[in-house]
């Protein structure tokens, strides 16, 4: 019988070793909660409070996540080197660059604070850009990508481009005149490669579902990802819209992103079901994979938001309600865990 291995002592220089590449998650999936909190208070003025401290908290979450997520690259090169080469947890890597997009769009909404949303935008997309063109190029490169590894963890590149016009479209305005018209290409370049990028990895991912083995009860809660770029793709395309002169008439657009949300209101349902028959088969272990409901419940909260908003129908609004329920649940049982795993060291032991 094997004996389990001691837990490795704690230290500054181990949490910097061990630090996953999707820690930034919590920083998406909490911005995203208080974004979606914030367009409810406007319905239900005491959500007011809750959404301010959720942003608050956020930043300060950012600030902490950053020190060992950045020094990774300079203590623990060799670690960040052996990760961009796992053909699943690569593609984590963007998710910093994404966190940093999902800060713009609260810093614009929490106070208006235009010039840190444009540092926080900029900043972003360069990041991202390296980022996913690097997750790709070894990906692309190497022959280590086999069905195992075909996880919805394969939609966080594309999210990372098709948030980009979330916040960079209201941006647009606030640009200086000199980088509009760049602003505004980066904008379509991110959503344009960001939407088919998506739709050719969902045929991907439904290849796996398919003819596949199931997922592992440690990744059931990925399967929520898909709801990322629906809710997101909804928001960046009605913004880049709004702030583009040449768009023209708005319907067709509306009837495009309300067929598309209609798939995402399909995608939580179905993601509902599929992880409550993976619980009747096995337990779901908490790991930071649990930071993967967040985010894209939020996002398809906020897109729900955004195309009722528009549109003035209710049901949408009505889905949008029921995701946000799910996510004040979810959030807060992500947070308590997550928090357990980092007070008993949990969450930086090495992997066998």
């Amino acid at each position: 019988m094997n004996t389990p291995n001691p837990p490795v002592p704690v230290s500054f220089p181990l949490i910097v070793k061990a630090f996953a590449p999707g820690w930034p998650a919590a920083v998406m999936g909490t911005g995203a909660f208080a974004l979606t909190t914030l367009h409810f208070s406007h319905q239900v003025p005491a959500l007011a409070g809750l959404a301010w401290a959720l942003h608050w908290f956020n930043l300060v979450l950012f600030a902490a996540i950053s020190v060992p997520w950045l020094l990774r690259w300079i203590m623990a090169w060799p670690a960040v080197a052996m990760t961009f080469k796992h053909p699943v947890a690569a593609n984590f890597y963007p998710s910093y660059a994404i966190a940093l997009l999902v800060l713009a769009g609260e810093l614009r909404a929490f106070g208006g604070h235009e010039s840190l949303a444009l540092a926080a935008w900029w900043i972003g997309v360069v990041l991202l850009f390296g980022l996913t063109l690097s997750v790709l190029i070894a990906i692309l490169q190497g022959e280590h990508v086999n069905l195992d590894h075909i996880t919805p963890g394969i939609f966080i590149p594309p999210v990372g481009l098709v948030i980009i016009p979330v916040a960079g479209a209201p941006l647009l305005a606030s640009q200086p005149e000199a980088l509009r018209d760049l602003a505004l290409t980066i904008n379509a370049i991110g959503l344009g490669s960001g939407v088919i990028m998506y739709l050719a990895l969902l045929a991907l991912a439904f290849h796996r579902f398919y003819v596949h083995k199931r997922l592992p009860p440690t990744m059931a809660p990925t399967f929520w990802i898909n709801l990322a770029p629906v809710g997101v793709t909804v928001i960046s395309v009605l913004n880049l819209v709004a702030a583009t002169p040449f768009a023209g008439d708005m319907a067709p657009y509306l009837m495009a992103m309300f067929l598309l949300w209609g798939f995402g209101a399909f995608w939580l349902l179905l993601s509902i079901l599929f992880t409550w028959s993976v619980r009747k088969i096995a337990p779901l272990p908490f790991s930071l994979a649990w930071w993967a409901f967040t985010f894209p419940l939020g996002a398809f909260t906020l897109g729900s938001q955004r195309l009722a908003e528009v549109t003035g129908l209710d049901t949408p609004l009505a889905f949008g309600w029921l995701a946000w329920l799910l996510l004040v649940g979810i959030w807060s049982l992500t947070l308590v865990k997550t928090i357990a795993g980092v007070a008993s060291g949990k969450l930086f032991q090495p992997h066998p």
